[in-house]
């Protein structure tokens, strides 16, 4: 009996709908139809902008998402896919502090000292009073002085 019903109801929705949705499509097809350019008019000309930074898109969810994915590439030891997962979340949410921190400590194992340091400045800037800002201050003066031996063994030219 329900069965029947809603095989009812289907039926008269569509028999209501169908010559509405045919005359919304034709209406289109006329209206399309007279916007139609002469052949005889030129093409406007390309708009001559450079294309633009990405813009920070603020969204919480994924920069969350982009921090789990980053940090289970740590764990594997897959520094560079890490840091494109890290550089993600920064771009989603600028203003937290943690991607900037993992940034660094992925930097560090892939022995990129001066992103490193960059990446735990940027970290304290956004976080002054995190718990571990102490210990972050020692690795950025630890890296900086790993920089200048490294700096100072290269043969100079």
């Amino acid at each position: 009996m329900v069965l029947s019903h809603v095989k009812l109801i289907h039926y008269y929705n569509i028999r209501i709908l169908a010559p509405i949705l045919l005359l919304a499509l034709l209406t289109d097809a006329r209206h399309m139809r007279a916007q139609q350019i002469s052949p005889t008019t030129p093409p406007p000309p390309p708009a001559e902008t450079s294309p633009a930074p990405a813009e920070p898109v603020f969204d919480p969810f994924h920069a969350e998402k982009s921090i789990e994915v980053g940090t289970f590439y740590m764990k594997k030891g897959n520094y560079d896919a890490a840091i494109d997962r890290f550089i993600d979340a920064t771009h989603f949410q600028p203003k937290l502090a943690r991607p900037w921190r993992l940034l660094g400590e992925a930097y560090e194992k892939k022995r990129d000292n001066g992103s490193a340091i960059e990446a735990y400045k940027k970290y304290l800037e956004i976080f002054p009073g995190a718990e571990d800002a102490a210990k972050v201050k020692n690795r950025i003066t630890m890296l900086e002085e790993k920089a200048g031996q490294q700096a100072s063994k290269r043969p100079q030219h």
